[in-house]
């Protein structure tokens, strides 16, 4: 499906990607705005932008940052709705960590009421966490170019270089490993269940298998996205 598929979505569309490293959010969401042209909001680009272009809120926040601080739900809520007010996001958003927590999910509830919109879904990918160790402890990217390979499932057609730009050195995020996998997906799950409980409750919540290949999860994400902006 591609965005001129979509040309009948009638509201803007909110949508939350819930789950956890190495579970294709990132993927999945550019392709989420290729085919139905919505906008990634990430809550880290939101801040940084925020800053630079020196806002009432981006002023706000940086004050906070230098003072080794974190930014509060208020400023952060200030600055999406910012964002969401700019015309290149008329189709609708995918949030990009944001909300993280139930209290932070009844807090966007109430900034989206203001302006007359909702959480169209919030889509869980459902993952094994096994095999998200081995998914994510197996990941490496050319130093060069950032291209993305993995020990399993994809290494460079000729050994020690990379498809795109030719370079042959490599790099790993030192957190890759499987001790500190499994210690996020932890972490995750702790912090994410009060969100699938949450959405839940609300009557939005869609569930997706992200095992598969990446071409059915987009698919399927993109029946979703058509049925809930109906």
């Amino acid at each position: 499906m591609r965005m001129t598929d979509a040309a009948t979505m009638t509201t803007p569309a909110v949508l939350i990607l819930l789950g956890p490293p190495g579970a294709g959010k990132g993927t999945q969401a550019r392709m989420l705005e290729e085919d139905f042209g919505l906008v990634q909001l990430s809550t880290g680009d939101l801040l940084r932008a925020a800053v630079a272009e020196g806002t009432e809120a981006g002023r706000q926040a940086k004050a906070v940052m230098e003072a080794g601080q974190l930014v509060s739900d208020d400023i952060v809520l200030a600055i999406l709705r910012d964002r969401m007010a700019a015309p290149d996001v008329a189709r609708g958003v995918i949030l990009d960590g944001f909300p993280r927590t139930a209290g932070q999910a009844a807090a966007l509830d109430g900034l989206l009421a203001q302006a007359g919109q909702k959480v169209t879904a919030a889509i869980s990918l459902e993952v094994d966490d096994e095999a998200m160790v081995g998914r994510v402890s197996g990941r490496y990217t050319c130093a060069g170019c950032g291209e993305g390979y993995h020990d399993e499932f994809k290494q460079p057609a000729t050994a020690g270089t990379c498809d795109k730009c030719g370079g042959t050195a490599f790099k790993r995020r030192a957190d890759d490993n499987a001790e500190t996998v499994r210690e996020r997906l932890v972490a995750y799950h702790a912090q994410t269940a009060p969100l699938i409980a949450y959405y839940d409750g609300k009557g939005v919540l869609e569930r997706i298998d992200a095992m598969g290949a990446i071409a059915d999860i987009r698919a399927g994400l993109s029946a979703i996205v058509t049925r809930v902006s109906a």
